[in-house]
């Protein structure tokens, strides 16, 4: 990965952090690493623990981010959520996938939650 997508990457989530807090999510973890991979940011909302995967585009070239989360990731997230859920002992808990897409494309950065995104791909 280039250092101007880590920068866009890393920029997105303190985005994407400052909307969720804004919006009354509490951040729990950001960029909780596995062996299946790294989930951008676990937060609580709602009583629930929530798996948060952001994604960010400066232009529509590669398409909306909203649909940028192809199975592939959704499997990878998945057995990393299940991971943290064992990690912390909170395997009952209930939880769910949210996606963050931020679209720079004017002067501000455009947010858009989809919550409940997907559901547990682990197969």
């Amino acid at each position: 990965m280039s250092r101007y997508a880590q920068r866009l990457g890393q920029s997105s989530e303190s985005v994407a952090v400052a909307y969720l807090k804004r919006i009354g999510y509490r951040i729990l973890e950001r960029n909780y690493r596995t062996p299946y991979g790294e989930v951008d940011i676990v937060a609580s909302e709602g009583g629930r623990i929530v798996f948060v995967e952001v994604k960010a585009r400066r232009s529509r070239r590669f398409g909306d981010p909203r649909w940028a989360v192809s199975l592939q990731k959704q499997r990878h997230l998945s057995k990393a959520a299940l991971t943290y859920l064992k990690t912390k002992a909170a395997a009952g808990a209930r939880a769910r996938f949210d996606v963050i897409a931020i679209e720079y494309l004017g002067d501000l950065p455009e947010v858009k939650l989809i919550k409940n995104a997907f559901d547990l791909a682990y197969r």
